[in-house]
């Protein structure tokens, strides 16, 4: 086994942000990307400055160095049957070592782990490989992926993670099938308010991180639905001293980004607070930021769903028609309500994610005395007449292929960025 390093900043209790020592690590799946279609410091009073060179970095990481030899044995040397999801970063293995030593183990045994192995042609390529050591080596967070190691090697770069066997939020919302069955309300609720603790987390006093790309396909899920922020390639440090935004190249995904930060490249906290409103929609709607297949007007989920989330007795028109009658009808009110205000255009009106998770944990197993109401029958042809337009259309997928087969699916990357 390769070196492992010491002990790792880690948050106190989930809902907090304060840190103590501590000895785990974390997981993230790339997606670094510029803006696509689907950097890296801790700063803290607490925290020494953080490492400019490569070399600093590794050394202060307090994760596992594995060789290359390790993990191909691990993967039973990258099998193809044991890819988790491929993108611009390359692709995820299945493999497995033994818990205590963390040498490779027999397939079955031991700990299940996911192998992100880069492709050498990647757009994101060693910066971000570099990014995600540096901060998941150094936070530790029920609500972020646990990295556990690394490998460089010559050309190879690998990250080695704790396995998510429920894969990614996109999937449970968006892919139709056997293997993905359509998330219940409370367990909408439930992934959102650990998604935001992950958020409310990062940007705490003692962490000052934005993430920078929150999307459906970075919440990855436990064996419980615990939601897991994965994928830190695009993060960058929160400003410091007096000043009220990091200006940086414009990078994301589309239909998540906050319209200031697009306009200007200036990156705050309340840019992650808009693409969480972003999602949350599509928690509640159970459609993507951005389809291209829906009718016209409907493309951008934001746009379209923005008027119905203003009048509480047209939010039930934009709610998942699977959720059927699960959801009380002042829940589903409050929960677009906060969706409304993490979408506000001015960041200043947006709240701030410890805010967000309090009205999440108010909404948890939420009950009333009415229940979600029964769509008319026209609505309900016109929403049949939807999906079965977007599933054929997803049917088509490389994505639904993966599902037939079973397949735990990963964030799958793009690497074209859009600004320059």
């Amino acid at each position: 086994m390769g070196n492992c390093f010491g002990a790792k900043i880690k948050a106190e209790s989930p809902s907090h942000s304060a840190f103590t020592s501590g000895t785990n690590s974390k997981y993230g799946s790339k997606n670094g990307n510029g803006l696509s279609s689907s950097s890296s410091r801790v700063s803290a009073a607490s925290v020494p400055p953080t490492p400019r060179t490569q070399g600093e970095i590794l050394q202060s990481s307090n994760v596992c160095s594995f060789t290359f030899h390790e993990l191909r044995t691990a993967t039973r040397n990258f099998r193809p049957d044991s890819v988790l999801g491929e993108g611009g970063f390359g692709s995820v293995f299945k493999g497995w070592i033994e818990e205590h030593t963390f040498v490779p183990a027999k397939p079955g045994t031991g700990m299940v782990i996911a192998v992100k192995k880069l492709n050498q042609e990647s757009y994101q390529g060693h910066r971000e490989w570099l990014a995600e050591v540096n901060y998941l080596g150094q936070l530790s967070h029920p609500n972020l992926v646990k990295l556990i190691g690394y490998c460089l090697e010559d050309e190879q770069r690998l990250l080695v993670y704790e396995f998510m066997p429920r894969g990614s939020l996109e999937n449970h919302l968006f892919r139709r099938g056997s293997y993905f069955q359509p998330l219940s309300w409370n367990l909408r609720m439930k992934v959102a308010l650990g998604a935001a603790k992950g958020l409310a987390f990062l940007h705490s006093d003692k962490a000052k991180v934005i993430y920078r790309d929150f999307k459906t396909s970075n919440v990855l899920l436990d064996s419980s639905y615990n939601a897991k922020l994965s994928d830190f390639g695009l993060a960058k440090d929160g400003p410091t001293g007096d000043k009220s935004h990091v200006s940086t190249r414009v990078m994301g995904t589309y239909g998540y980004a906050a319209p200031e930060y697009l306009a200007t490249g200036h990156l705050t906290t309340k840019s992650d607070v808009y693409s969480f409103g972003v999602v949350l929609v599509e928690m509640l709607s159970g459609r993507r930021a951005l389809d291209k297949n829906r009718p016209s007007g409907q493309h951008c989920l934001v746009e379209w769903a923005r008027p119905y989330l203003t009048h509480k007795r047209k939010i039930f028109r934009i709610l998942d028609t699977r959720l059927g009658t699960q959801y009380s009808i002042s829940g589903a009110q409050k929960a677009a309500s906060l969706a409304l205000q993490c979408l506000s255009m001015e960041a200043r009106y947006r709240p701030t994610m410890n805010q967000v998770v309090s009205v999440l944990e108010q909404l948890q197993d939420f009950k009333d005395a009415s229940t979600g109401p029964v769509p008319s029958p026209a609505a309900k042809k016109t929403d049949r007449s939807l999906d079965s337009s977007s599933r054929r259309s997803r049917g088509r997928s490389l994505e639904e292929a993966a599902s037939v087969n079973g397949k735990v699916a990963y964030p799958r990357p793009t690497a074209s960025p859009l600004y320059g």
